[in-house]
């Protein structure tokens, strides 16, 4: 039988299928008993779902990520698509297709990875350049940047996320910089390029994604400095020397573009180009957030329903062209 993917599901239909299930947590509800909610995903798309009279037996059977056979009903709750599991199952995965779970991006990554060089190719300070092709030679680190997601669920949730993330940020960075002739073009190109390549140590994303023991540890904007000293130093070896300031200042980008110390910022902005990779990233990040959340919003109204993570609903109404 064919996979009937997330995106097909419609309201009141009986679910009866394999699927990627993540970030499954045990809760009490108000009545003392407990439920498991979690994400039930494929390639397409994922819903919340539900499981009622739950026990901790049950929750230390689920794969935390994994494949499971599900068979319950879906529902409309609070405006949100939802699926009521009522029995669930294991699934070893190598018995599926893991093709149709991981959401990839719909560009050519050939294409965006040549763009992406070119960009950074733009950079003139010797130093700085010398930096980002050290970067650029380390082939099997680029191998991971170009399949490595973007992040495990707020944005660019899916393979090629993290290169198109990157090329999405150069593309906006390489038309505003003139605007802004003030601000050193050079470190921004350099702090876009290199400022999330931890995360191609922090995330595994074989059969789902989920994190490694040392992303989970040290994270991957630390792990992203470390990388970037990594890098100088194997450039002095070789009697290419980089300035502190340059390191610092590269440094400084990485520590602070997640833009406040609640978002896991070890430093606040305090340079203008480390205030414009913030907001870059930022701006990008909440547009991929937003149009996926609208289109993945089964509702028939000009309003989703509520989204926690931008703590607002979205009005999705388009003017007549």
């Amino acid at each position: 039988m064919a996979h009937k993917f997330i995106s097909e599901i419609n309201p009141g239909e009986t679910v009866d299928d394999i699927y990627l299930i993540k970030e499954a947590v045990l809760r009490p509800t108000t009545r003392g008993d407990q439920y498991i909610a979690m994400f039930i995903c494929d390639k397409t798309g994922q819903l919340n779902g539900r499981i009622w009279k739950a026990s901790e037996e049950m929750y230390g059977r689920l794969p935390k990520p994994g494949f499971v056979h599900i068979q319950g009903r879906s529902e409309v709750y609070q405006s949100n698509l939802q699926i009521v599991v009522n029995n669930i199952s294991v699934i070893d995965s190598t018995k599926v297709n893991v093709e149709d779970f991981l959401a990839r991006t719909d560009k050519d990554v050939n294409k965006i990875f040549a763009e992406t060089k070119q960009m950074a190719g733009a950079i003139k300070n010797k130093q700085v350049k010398a930096l980002v092709d050290e970067f650029l030679a380390d082939e099997p680190l680029m191998k991971k940047f170009r399949s490595c997601p973007g992040g495990m669920s707020m944005h660019h949730d899916f393979i090629g996320g993290l290169l198109e993330h990157t090329w999405n940020m150069l593309r906006v960075a390489t038309t505003i910089l003139p605007l802004y002739p003030d601000v050193q073009a050079d470190l921004v190109l350099a702090g876009v390029f290199i400022h999330d390549m931890g995360k191609t140590e922090e995330l595994v994303y074989d059969t789902a994604f989920s994190y490694t023991d040392s992303g989970q540890l040290i994270g991957h904007i630390t792990k992203t400095v470390l990388m970037l000293n990594k890098k100088a130093d194997a450039l002095a070896a070789r009697g290419v020397k980089i300035d502190g300031a340059i390191l610092d200042s590269l440094g400084h980008i990485v520590l602070s573009h997640h833009g406040q110390y609640e978002f896991g910022s070890p430093k606040l902005p305090a340079t203008a180009e480390a205030f414009m990779v913030c907001y870059i990233d930022d701006l990008d990040a909440k547009m991929d957030q937003v149009t996926r959340l609208i289109e993945e919003d089964r509702g028939e109204s000009n309003w989703t329903g509520w989204q926690k993570p931008l703590e607002t609903k979205l009005y999705r109404k388009r003017i007549d062209s």
